[in-house]
């Protein structure tokens, strides 16, 4: 039986990162480097772990950062405004942090990343922890939208040359797709859903072809949560997936400014 999906809890920091470097990776998502010296000592270990980004409040323009107690933070009350973002990737031989925004007609961290300068500073706080996926599965499906497409990216990079296993992403159209590096056994369908509720990703789910014992398959999910709802039981009653082989987390909520994590 292969090792289940656990989550590790990290010792939570808040730091000061600057902005080395802004390109779009797709017409819908931009990617920032950061790093400076604020990105020494971070950690890196999984690929869907995420960290905050903090924005001064929209209506006082005052920056409220938690303080560091311990392993864990101090949060100001009222919550500070903050978005989540995936680590892309981490080079702590150049102290660089990458992190992948999706773009929208306007949004707080959308208009942010936007309009952020090379050599402004702005606080990020964690990672906090994140799903150890193990390495001993048969399988592995990974099913996300475009805001989950930096995990499943990093994912395809890092994992072991010989996996096996199916990615599903569910983009608003060709030009939010990615050039992904995926090892050879795993395949990848992109849905084009012009960003609209869609049961294509569930249907694109039931076609796929698994060829492995669900019990050493191993499911990941992550994205809109109501995309996430049929695709939960799908993994359940459907596939025969058990509980503790799968990592499923809502990003976001349609409808919902910061309904995400």
């Amino acid at each position: 039986m292969p090792s289940p999906v656990m989550y590790e809890r990290f010792p939570v920091r808040i730091r000061e990162l600057e902005l080395l470097r802004r390109v779009w990776v797709s017409e819908t998502m931009l990617r920032l480097t950061c790093g400076g010296p604020g990105a020494k000592g971070f950690v890196s270990k999984a690929f869907d772990e995420h960290v905050k980004i903090i924005f001064p409040d929209p209506q006082t323009g005052e920056l409220r950062v938690p303080t560091e107690n311990g392993d864990r933070l101090d949060w100001p009350r009222p919550f500070p405004t903050c978005r989540e973002y995936t680590i892309r990737a981490w080079r702590p031989d150049d102290l660089e942090i990458d992190m992948d925004v999706v773009v929208h007609e306007s949004g707080i961290a959308s208009d942010w990343a936007r309009q952020v300068q090379v050599g402004q500073t702005f606080p990020v706080a964690g990672p906090p922890g994140a799903w150890m996926i193990p390495d001993d599965y048969d399988f592995y499906v990974l099913i996300a939208d475009e805001t989950a497409l930096p995990a499943v990216a990093r994912w395809a990079e890092e994992a072991p040359a010989a996996v096996r296993g199916a990615i599903i992403v569910e983009v608003p159209g060709r030009g939010s797709e990615q050039g992904l590096d995926l090892p050879d056994g795993v395949s990848l369908t992109w849905l084009h859903t012009g960003g609209a509720e869609s049961d294509a990703t569930l249907n694109a789910a039931r076609a796929l072809d698994i060829d492995a014992d669900p019990e050493r398959v191993c499911v990941w999910l992550a994205g809109e949560a109501g995309m996430l709802k049929p695709l939960r039981r799908w993994a359940r009653d459907e596939l025969g997936a058990p509980k503790e082989h799968c990592s499923i987390t809502g990003y976001w909520r349609r409808g919902v400014a910061h309904g995400g994590h």
